[in-house]
């Protein structure tokens, strides 16, 4: 299990419409990765629409939010189209990001954790991983929001 103060794992992915992601490329400022069990489950979706409906404070303080979890691009892509959502949700159909953050639980399930990590690639923050504050997906922002006093 990954800990405030470690330094975030890294990874290179792509988004659902096939934009490269690197995490070195995200040095420099702060990024919120958060994970999520599944495409347009209803805990998913309060937790995405949380996130969007907020989404521009995030853009005004330069914080990108990359959403992951085991769905295909297509499922994905229908997921941002269904809901308008603003920011990218990340591929990890084989869970090799999952499993770097401590997000993968068994029977090929995304856990859903969030980590807020700083500008030198530390993470300052956890949400959903045991010990701490638990994710409250319809105030999710809110969370974010709070913790980077924003």
């Amino acid at each position: 299990m990954l800990k405030i103060g470690e330094k975030a794992p890294e990874f290179i992915t792509t988004t659902q419409s096939g934009e490269e992601i690197n995490s070195s490329g995200l040095l420099g400022k702060k990024y919120v990765i958060y994970f999520y069990p599944k495409d347009n489950t209803p805990g998913c979706t309060k937790e995405a629409c949380s996130i969007r409906d907020n989404y521009s404070i995030f853009q005004e303080n330069n914080i990108p939010i990359y959403g992951v979890s085991g769905g295909s691009a297509n499922s994905h892509q229908k997921f941002i189209e269904k809901y308008d959502l603003p920011f990218p949700l990340l591929m990890d159909e084989k869970f090799s990001i999952a499993k770097k953050f401590g997000a993968f639980k068994k029977g090929n399930h995304v856990a859903r954790i969030t980590y807020l990590i700083n500008e030198t690639g530390i993470i300052e923050g956890i949400y959903g991983a045991e010990g701490f504050d638990k994710v409250e997906t319809a105030k999710h922002a809110a969370q974010l929001i709070d913790f980077w006093k924003l």
